[in-house]
């Protein structure tokens, strides 16, 4: 070990080999790994090694396509054999509502360039003959899918980053972590100290304790999770070459061929944590006894389906322990407040996501950004709230236990819930609140009419979709009030407030008394945020962002806050309020403050600082319906009042609550978009439509000169307005889009237009498809819908309500 490094990877599994490797990849050689024990002696070793390119969010699902594709280049280069078998993988449906949902994931496949197809059950049991095909609805078979010897796969790489001048340091613990000044740290083994510019936690079981060396507490758990290996089976070693990998989702159960027998690994619906903490420093190579009584229901659904297996001896168990995230998903990147401190961690399925991790986190060091959009594995995504022990059980045993469980798009999950709550979430609950969680807050989705209504889960449209569509209605014809707890708050003042929003945003810095739309862009000129920036005095403003974005968007003001002039406060927790919108909100807001609110006085995108009912209000005329609206921001404490007497004021008038449901019809009916769906940090201001509100022609802000050159040049898609022939069932985030046979394009929102009664759906479309305006086709749960491009809004297309214009 030398005294100093740039970059220290800190675990030697296969994330950390991984890392070590990309980072040589991106030129960066003064680098080493330090493993406490042998490569592998964690959760790797034990691993079963399978892969796939399957992931509910579409970028990992590409870093997971990146990660399967790099393996043969693994191998060649590090001259070691990695048992890679690309055998494809079936997916069975047992019931036809699962076939259907299946059909949706075959279309997603085929929409991200994966030519996987569907097969009959006979058809499955051809491919793979141990399989029963009773009581199956159908199959799909995803050509990426596969396994490899986890020994092999990690060795490889460390193997290909010693090629290209990496350190690889073994039977040495790391002991502490220390900050030297500004931009060091001290890394003291068992066996010395270095020192580097940069350390990579990518501890596996022992990550949380890693973490907590430098103050971060990561809400990972390790869990135990269970296979068996079988002695041979004739019907196997009859198979020449590989044999597909087989997921049973009905029965919990994945199969893979092992030797000339196979292995078969269960998710049971009774999973056990173990070691909440992180994993004892002299942990390595170590299994527990097999539980079968608890994994007993599920293992017996996989003898069922693989009747074989009833007859053949089991040649050993495994049951070891990996690491869970509350979302199944790993932790990647750097943490606020804790300079030059990366998390590679909590990933359950490293040989899918390995090499991606790899990848982005290599970038990130270099060039200060991912290159790609990784949210959602960003350790950012997670509030601290995440890492409390109670809640980080309840989240990661419901996702362990619903692994392979159905999701449905309209589905809430119980586990820890209610978390953070508003002052009215009482209120709401007696008004018939059903809730939905957003960064662990619970947030209305919409108010059912009695206590006693529940939702049926369904892939469709529920029976909930009558009482959004009287909350759409209240809002067009008179009024309703959404709660607006769930956008985060910034205060910015200082002398040097003006100069430093002016860099880091692309719009104009509006004039007192006044808000703007303002897109935040990074170097690149790929968005930060959809911000809105509202200017209260000379030198001081506010800043409101997407409630589940604190993090991410703290830790990217934190990099970019000058060292003198400004300050920033972050104002969510402690102000709240309500959007009130519709034709008689003017009406209603009215009849609580003494102000005048008429449109001369308190024009469109104003903001005025006012008494509203018993609080001291801030409010904005500003709305995300399409109607007149304003937004009322008053003191937590006075939360709850405010909605009480916003009903008093407005109950003869017809306001009603609303929630986040019927806010999605009436935005959808618009066409305006919102962070995470149509705006994310792999879109540009061209693409989104949002370089509408870019001041090209200002002074230097972040991001200019890669916008500038994207006006030159035109952005590769645009964000369009879609009709859809579909009247049961609305466009899901990333179904996608087809012309002339090939796929231009995804969705990323669909909704029913409740007012217009269209089916609508908001999505990104190859720029020249876009300008030809043809008919197009949209997979929506596997069927093809025809779809045309709308032009303008099919509500209100000229503003001319928002603005409170006659016409």
């Amino acid at each position: 070990m030398k005294d100093r490094y740039q970059i220290v990877v800190i675990g030697g599994g296969i994330v950390g080999c991984s890392v070590l490797y990309h980072l040589t990849l991106r030129g960066m050689t003064d680098v080493a790994l330090i493993e406490r024990e042998d490569l592998t002696a964690g959760s790797t070793w034990h691993s079963a090694g399978g892969f796939h390119a399957m992931n509910s969010d579409t970028r990992i699902a590409a870093l997971q396509k990146y990660t399967i594709g790099l393996y043969p280049d693994i191998e060649r280069e590090s001259g070691r054999d990695i048992g890679l078998h690309l055998s494809g993988g079936l997916v069975l449906a047992g019931t036809g509502e699962r076939w259907r949902w299946l059909r949706s994931e075959l279309a997603w496949l085929r929409a991200q360039g994966i030519d996987a197809y569907e097969l009959s059950p006979d058809e499955a049991a051809q491919m793979v003959p141990i399989i029963d095909p009773s009581g199956l609805a159908g199959a799909i078979f995803d050509p990426l899918e596969g396994n490899l010897d986890p020994n092999g796969a990690t060795h490889a790489y460390a193997a290909a980053a010693r090629k290209r001048g990496a350190d690889v340091i073994l039977h040495d613990r790391v002991l502490s972590l220390a900050r030297i000044g500004a931009a060091e740290w001290r890394v003291e083994t068992e066996k010395g100290a270095t020192t580097a510019e940069h350390v990579v936690n990518a501890g596996g079981l022992w990550a949380r304790k890693v973490g907590r060396m430098v103050g971060v507490d990561h809400p990972l758990v390790p869990m135990v999770h269970h296979y068996l290996v079988t002695d041979d089976i004739p019907q196997v070693a009859a198979i020449e070459g590989d044999m597909a990998a087989v997921t049973d989702l009905e029965g919990f159960t994945y199969l893979q061929r092992e030797g000339n027998g196979v292995l078969l690994g269960v998710y049971e619906r009774n999973p056990r944590h173990w070691a909440v903490e992180g994993a004892d420093w002299d942990y390595a190579r170590e299994l527990f006894p097999p539980e079968l009584n608890r994994i007993t229901p599920e293992l017996s659904i996989g003898f069922q389906r693989f009747p074989v297996l009833n007859g053949i001896g089991i040649k050993r168990w495994v049951n070891g322990a990996f690491t869970f995230t509350p979302d199944g998903n790993p932790l990647v990147g750097p943490v606020a407040g804790v300079p030059n401190y990366w998390a590679a961690c909590g990933c359950m399925a490293g040989f899918s996501q390995g090499a991606g991790i790899g990848l982005a986190l290599a970038n990130w060091i270099a060039d200060g950004d991912p290159g790609i959009d990784v949210f959602g594995m960003d350790v950012a995504r997670f509030g601290p709230y995440a890492s409390n022990d109670r809640y980080l059980r309840d989240m990661t045993a419901q996702f362990y236990a619903r692994r392979f469980v159905m999701a449905y798009p309209n589905e809430e999950l119980p586990a820890g819930r209610p978390l953070k709550t508003t002052p009215c979430y009482d209120t709401f609950r007696e008004l018939g609140a059903r809730f939905t969680v957003n960064w662990g807050l619970e947030v209305p989705m919409y108010f059912a009419p009695s206590l006693d209504f529940s939702e049926t889960s369904t892939l469709g449209r529920s029976n909930a979709d009558p009482i959004v569509a009287e909350e759409v209605a209240a809002v067009r014809n008179a009024a309703g009030a959404y709660e607006i707890a769930q956008y985060a708050r910034y205060e910015v003042t200082g002398s040097g407030s003006e100069r430093w929003l002016d860099h880091l945003l692309s719009s104009r810095i509006p004039s007192v008394g006044n808000i703007r739309l303002a897109p935040m862009l990074n170097p690149r000129g790929w968005l930060m945020g959809d911000l809105s920036v509202t200017r209260l005095d000379e030198d001081r403003f506010w800043l409101t962002g997407s409630y589940s974005l604190q993090d991410w968007h703290g830790r990217w003001f934190e990099r970019n806050l000058p060292n003198h002039g400004v300050e920033m406060r972050n104002l969510t927790d402690h102000l709240m309020g309500f959007s009130v919108s519709g034709p008689v909100s003017r009406e209603i807001v009215q009849r609580l403050t003494p102000d005048d609110v008429s449109d001369e006085a308190f024009p469109f995108l104003a903001v005025r600082e006012m008494d509203v009912g018993s609080a001291r209000a801030i409010v904005g005329r500003i709305s995300l319906t399409g109607e007149l609206g304003y937004e009322i921001v008053v003191p937590t404490d006075l939360h709850r009042t405010l909605l009480h007497e916003l009903r008093a004021a407005g109950d003869d008038l017809g306001l009603r609550p609303i929630g986040d449901r019927s806010l999605d019809s009436l935005r959808i009916e618009k066409g305006y978009g919102i962070w995470s769906t149509e705006f994310r940090q792999d879109r540009t201001p061209g693409m989104s439509g949002l370089d509408r509100f870019v001041a090209f022609d200002k002074g230097d802000f972040i991001g200019r000169e890669a916008a500038l050159r994207e006006r030159e040049t035109g952005a590769r898609e645009s964000l369009v307005l879609l009709e859809l022939d579909a009247t049961d069932e609305d466009a899901a985030q990333d179904d996608g889009i087809w012309f002339e046979g090939r796929c231009v394009g995804s969705v990323t929102s669909g909704a029913h237009g409740h007012h217009v009664g269209k089916t609508l759906a908001l999505a990104y479309i190859d720029r020249g498809v876009a300008e030809a305006v043809p008919e197009l086709s949209v997979f929506v749960l596997g069927e093809p819908r025809t779809a045309r491009i709308l032009l303008e809004p099919p509500y209100d297309p000229k503003g001319h309500r928002l603005r409170d214009i006659a016409g």
